[in-house]
């Protein structure tokens, strides 16, 4: 088990490698970058610092001179969009600013070399590191996500073991309506509804609408501290455990329906084991491996992905929020940074996956698996 783990660490980092370059050519490519976002915030034009650039047309001013010559400095000014009459000083100024004034792969390798050391550089237009962004916001995320994966698991695996167990009665049939509207309702317009029946949208107004805490948290007492931060997560938490539950139920169903028809729980039965010892004995260890393999992706999804329209809906300042923003605004050292993060930490999640498996059936070591 040591071996595997030791050759899953060192596979992390070719790992990363790869989705970083992917990542670098696709958003190098895109276009209204960093330099375009500098200048339309100074020209006051920033709202269409993200439009798109119809074709490959790109503005040439052409001086006086030799028929068709351009002049070094028209270049520099006129290759951004919204960059016609500002100073070629001042535009390479703002180049060398963003480091935009070497060669792509130079300022790749040059990331990637600082991001070995966990140095993610100061943000664009935010006046911050990236680690103290990240870390001001994960809290907000790290809750969202905990409780989100929490809640899921421990509503859904129940459920599905009950559903399992009593397949085809009342129970798995009503049940099921509910597991086909948490598929149907995505977890945003929940969220909606959510706010206009309890948050004072329309009907009764008793939660609040942002922030996990109140103005006056300081001032109270622990005790009052904790129900406050629950009464400002509760709604966002609903909203997105109504998304994630619904799966999660069926895979749990699902996996305990296979095992229990496979030979070795009849041949339990068949020696007198009582049905609770054949279910938690036997059954459990088997069909809960699957479900313990989509965790990593689970508590991923509910960090970061899943937690983006709940976040802005309840104006909650998190990871998820921090990397849409970073996305509109081109803020490269927000943007990658995160990513390599959620990327690093997402890895590590799956190794933790494969490690569980072995606690749960110490059968499975990995030893001779090809990684």
């Amino acid at each position: 088990m040591f071996a595997y783990v030791i050759r899953r660490l060192i596979l992390i980092v070719p790992t990363i490698f790869g989705i970083m370059v992917v990542n670098f050519l696709i958003v190098q490519s895109a276009p209204g970058g960093p330099v375009e976002q500098m200048i339309a915030r100074i020209k006051g034009t920033a709202a269409e610092a993200t439009a798109r650039v119809s074709g490959d047309r790109q503005d040439v001013v052409r001086t006086p001179g030799r028929k068709g010559e351009i002049s070094a400095g028209a270049e520099v000014t006129t290759k951004y969009r919204g960059a016609r009459g500002l100073d070629p000083e001042f535009i390479k100024e703002i180049e060398r600013q963003f480091g935009f004034d070497k060669p792509a792969h130079v300022r790749f390798f040059k990331m990637i070399r600082n991001y070995a050391v966990f140095d993610f550089g100061e943000s664009y237009f935010r006046d911050q590191s990236v680690v103290s962004l990240v870390l001001h916001k994960m809290p907000v995320s790290i809750s969202l996500g905990l409780w989100t994966t929490f809640l899921v698991y421990l509503i859904s695996i129940p459920l599905g073991i009950a559903k399992a167990v009593r397949d085809g009665s009342r129970l798995d049939v009503w049940s099921s309506s509910l597991v086909v509207m948490g598929n149907a309702i995505p977890g945003f317009l929940f969220a909606i509804l959510l706010i206009v029946l309890f948050a004072g949208g329309r009907y009764f107004d008793w939660f609040p609408l942002r922030g996990l805490m109140s103005e006056n948290w300081a001032d109270l007492s622990w005790p009052a501290r904790i129900l406050d931060y629950f009464w400002h997560i509760a709604l966002p938490v609903l909203s997105m455990v109504i998304g994630g539950f619904a799966g999660l139920t069926m895979l749990s169903k699902n996996s305990f329906l296979e095992e229990i028809n496979k030979q070795y729980v009849i041949t339990a039965r068949s020696k007198g084991l009582t049905e609770r010892r054949v279910l938690y004995g036997h059954v459990f260890r088997n069909a809960m491996l699957i479900v313990i393999a989509g965790f990593p992706a689970a508590f991923i999804g509910a960090l970061f992905t899943g937690s983006l329209l709940t976040e802005i809906i309840f104006s909650l300042d998190g990871l998820g929020l921090l990397g849409f923003e970073a996305a509109l605004n081109r803020d490269y050292p927000v943007m990658f940074g995160t990513l390599y993060f959620f990327t690093l930490l997402g890895l590590l999640l799956n190794l933790v996956g494969d490690l569980t498996y072995h606690l749960v059936d110490p059968r499975i070591t990995f030893e001779s698996r090809e990684v």
